[in-house]
């Protein structure tokens, strides 16, 4: 990236306000960590409940190493649980297993957004990877090639606008489980009330980290384009 004063007015707010999101998140969960859950289920004890209550008896619920490194896996069907949730049987534990169970529901019901961000996932891998050097490449061989350079440069702000709609597509998604979620965490009455709205905010901060990564995706291809784009 070409670090320059517009890039640092267009991006470091947005940086600033990460590290609030992930700091929030962080002490929310190591907070609500604390909070031993009134039914005293586990969070695979939860995930099984919920993927049976939906009729969902093909996904699998297993342990995964590190924190908050819990999430869905479509391809494998497996409901990945981090070692703290998996075990543990509080209020975050509650929220989180709920949540990506919400990801296993829309996957059989078919929810549009997720097959969408499913299609885009090996596309995304690639053009992430490459779309850096395709900006550092094509900028280095405009000088003396400006045509090719300028053919490259436009793949790679081309990469950069495919991960940005990738954020963008996975907020739909990341919201909608959580909404499947509290739903079911409150008519199957695994939380109190108390609970509820600690499982709520829990989640909240949890997706405004999806939140600012698309802002950030969104003000990186911004700069790319008023930097290189405009010249094509």
């Amino acid at each position: 990236m070409f670090f320059d004063s517009l890039y640092f007015w267009m991006v470091a707010p947005i940086f600033a306000l990460s590290a609030y999101v992930q700091y929030k998140l962080q002490s929310k969960f190591k907070k609500f960590s604390k909070q031993r859950l009134s039914a005293n289920l586990t969070g695979k004890e939860i995930a099984e409940k919920m993927l049976n209550d939906h009729g969902i008896y093909d996904v699998k619920i297993i342990s995964v190493k590190g924190q908050l490194s819990d999430h869905y896996n479509p391809q494998k069907k497996t409901v990945n649980l981090s070692e703290s949730v998996f075990n543990k049987a509080n209020t975050a534990s509650a929220a989180v297993a709920a949540h990506e169970c919400g990801h296993a529901v829309q996957h059989a019901k078919g929810y549009e957004w997720l097959k969408m961000r499913s299609i885009l996932v090996p596309m995304v891998g690639v053009t992430s990877n490459l779309g850096i050097w395709f900006i550092l490449g094509g900028a280095f061989l405009a000088q003396s090639s400006p045509i090719l350079g300028e053919n490259i440069l436009s793949l790679g702000i081309l990469g950069f606008a495919f991960g940005t709609l990738f954020s963008l597509i996975t907020l739909p998604v990341e919201f909608d489980a959580s909404k499947r979620a509290i739903y079911w965490l409150e008519r199957k009455r695994i939380v109190n009330q108390r609970e509820l709205i600690q499982s709520k905010e829990a989640l909240n901060w949890a997706a405004r980290t999806y939140v600012v990564a698309a802002l950030a995706s969104i003000a990186n291809l911004v700069y790319l384009w008023f930097r290189f784009g405009r010249r094509n």
